[in-house]
This record gives C-alpha cells, sequence and structure tokens, in this order.
C-alpha cells in the first residue's frame, strides 16, 4: 500500500471510530462510606476535619466518592469508633489511635506518646522513621488500616480546679485525660479517666472530676471548661503533637481501584494539613479570650515534669518487657526524636526562641 492510501485511509478509520473515554473517567466507580468521628460537631476544627476530608472526596471524584460523616454518638460512642470499623459497622471512622491503648499499647504511638514527638516530627517519624508500618502492623489485627488525617500541634495541659504546685498536689486527683498520659500520671498518684469530649463539661461541673484536658484554647472555650475551673496549666506534655487518622476497614480498602486509594491518601495529607493550620490560627484568640474570662495561666511546675518524664521513662520500660510490637515502635521513636532534637536545637529552636521576643515590642 502506497503512503499516501495508508494515510488517506487510517484517516477515515479514525472519523468513523467514536473517541474513547479517558481509562481514568471509566474507572470511577460510584463509593459510598460511612465515617463515625470520636468527636462532637460543635467542636468545628476536629469535627470539621472529617468534613473536610468528605469534601476533598466528592471533589476529587466529581461527586463519585461519597463520605457520609457522623458526629460522637450518633451511630456509635465517642471510644468505640475502632470497634465500628472493626465489625464493619461503618468503613471508616476519624479518631485518634491512643484512644485504643487497651487493645494494643502500640497504637498509642500513632497518636503520639508523653514526652514524644511535637506535630512535625510526628509526621515525618509516621512517613520516613517507620511509624505507619509499625502501628499498622498491629491495627492490622483489628482489620484496620491507618492514615494520618489531622494534627493538632501542641496541646494545653487543661483546666483545674486547683493549683498544681508540687508532685503532692497530684495525688488523687481525677482528671480526665486520653492515651497514655493518664498511665503516666497514674504513677504519681493522678486518677486517670478516659471521657469522649462531649462529655467532659457535665463531669467536671458535677465534680466527677477535678480537672480535665482537651486539645487547646479554642475547643476548650468551645467546652466552656473556664467556668468551673480557672487554672489552666500548660504544656500537655502528653500531646506534643497529636496526631488523628482516617482508620479504615480492610475490607472496604482493599475494594477500592488503586486510583482510589490514591485520592484517599492525598486528601487525608490535606486534611492533615487543613487541621493543624486552622489550629494556629484559632488557638491564639482563644487563649486571649479564655484569659479575659477568668482562666489563670499555670506552667506546670518543673519538678512536676521532671517527676513526669521518670514515671513515663518506666511505664515505656514495663510496657516494652510486655510487648515487643510496642518496644519496636518506641525504640524507633526515641531513635528518631534524638536525631531530629539535635536538628531541632540547631534551627527551630534557636530561630523561634529569638523571635518569641517580637510579642513584647
Amino acid at each position: 500500500m502506497k503512503r499516501r492510501d495508508f494515510l488517506k485511509t487510517g484517516a477515515l478509520a479514525a472519523a468513523a471510530t467514536p473517541i474513547a473515554m479517558p481509562a481514568i473517567a471509566q474507572a470511577m466507580p460510584e463509593v459510598k462510606w460511612r465515617l463515625t468521628s470520636s468527636f462532637p460537631k460543635s467542636l468545628d476544627t476536629i469535627y470539621g476535619t472529617a468534613q473536610q476530608f468528605a469534601k476533598l472526596m466528592a471533589e476529587a471524584t466529581d461527586g463519585k466518592f461519597q463520605v457520609q460523616t457522623f458526629s460522637a454518638g450518633e451511630l456509635v460512642p465517642g471510644l468505640q469508633a475502632l470497634d465500628a470499623v472493626t465489625s464493619g459497622t461503618v468503613e471508616c471512622a476519624h479518631t485518634p489511635t491512643y484512644f485504643y491503648i487497651g487493645k494494643d499499647a502500640t497504637l498509642g504511638l500513632g497518636t503520639g506518646i508523653p514526652f514524644g514527638l511535637n506535630a512535625r516530627q510526628q509526621h515525618s517519624w509516621w512517613f520516613f522513621g517507620g511509624g505507619q508500618e509499625i502501628v499498622n502492623e498491629s491495627l492490622a489485627k483489628f482489620g484496620a488500616y491507618s492514615i494520618p488525617c489531622g494534627n493538632s500541634g501542641c496541646q494545653m495541659g487543661g483546666f483545674f480546679r486547683n493549683e498544681i504546685k508540687s508532685v503532692e498536689d497530684l495525688k488523687g486527683l481525677k482528671f480526665r485525660i486520653g492515651g497514655m498520659g493518664g498511665a503516666v500520671l497514674a504513677k504519681l498518684g493522678v486518677v486517670p479517666t478516659q471521657i469522649a469530649g462531649g462529655d467532659v463539661y457535665p463531669a467536671l461541673e458535677r465534680g466527677t472530676i477535678d480537672a480535665a484536658e482537651f486539645v487547646g484554647p479554642y475547643d476548650d472555650e468551645k467546652l466552656g471548661f473556664v467556668r468551673v475551673a480557672k487554672y489552666y496549666y500548660y504544656p500537655g506534655w502528653w500531646e506534643g503533637g497529636a496526631m488523628l487518622h482516617l482508620v479504615i476497614g480492610q475490607e472496604a480498602w482493599n475494594k477500592l481501584p488503586k486510583h482510589y486509594q490514591a485520592i484517599v491518601h492525598q486528601a487525608c495529607e490535606s486534611a492533615n494539613n487543613w487541621m493543624l493550620a486552622k489550629y494556629d490560627a484559632v488557638n491564639p484568640g482563644g487563649l486571649r479570650r479564655l484569659v479575659s474570662q477568668g482562666a489563670q495561666l499555670r506552667p506546670f511546675p518543673l519538678p512536676v515534669m521532671e517527676a513526669a518524664l521518670k514515671a513515663a521513662e518506666e511505664y515505656y520500660a514495663e510496657t516494652s518487657a510486655k510487648n515487643p510490637q510496642f518496644k519496636k515502635g518506641y525504640d524507633s521513636m526515641v531513635a528518631f526524636r534524638g536525631e531530629n532534637l539535635l536538628w531541632w536545637q540547631v534551627a527551630e529552636l534557636s530561630f523561634d526562641s529569638f523571635m518569641n521576643r517580637l510579642k513584647s515590642r
């Protein structure tokens, strides 16, 4: 066949053949997930992060992937979010993994542990220090897979009815605290209790508890703690950068096409950055308003901090002796922290310390 005839025939054939739709468009199945949050709707940053994730998923798939969000208590209580994923009641949950250290202490490392990592270090350890492999190995026992989806940054130490002047003042203190912070403080005589966000204020108001921590000024103001407790302590050394997760049922995850899995990862990363940025934007104003409402800012006394650090290290040694997977994760985190703090001291800390003087100008 002559080249001219070939081109002519090819052009006619092409004109007669409908143009194929892009493969990605043909492979966009409709997916509907239900997401249960561990938080009430009133906390528009934490609960709002789940909504932000759902919005991003819909936008990225032209509405093909719909995620319906439910606040704590609408489907299951906030502290049972992982159970809802494991049972298949929902496809996913937005929750901190440290709520479930009773199932496996390793899950505490997914959110962050006392005297652990700050927000950026936690994020870095997860992706580049082995965190995601270690924590997801533990979650696999519960039929779940986890992706970071939010971070609070360093938290406050919470509202207390009475001043904490020494370690002695902690003895017998009934304190609402999540994660491993409660186990550490128990060594110092505290009576820890883990209560979902929406139930904390009534317990503090009735005197069922003596103190409560949650996140930071913006949320603490919404929860109204300052009305029933005046002493506001910092820092929340048990949560230097609390990472939240989208915890997904393994079966639901495995059913997704690879490009949908990629979109979920990217939506989680975007929501993660959104939450941290939002808290950095709203916490300063929240702190000013709380002080104007009577909150009395107090740093934890150094002897209390030192005693808590010692108690934490004892707890980690005990837990490592009983749980090889936790030991694997803890050793990984400690090694990563050592390297990061060296770098932090050189650049980040020195810069922040210098710039912090500007607030007095």
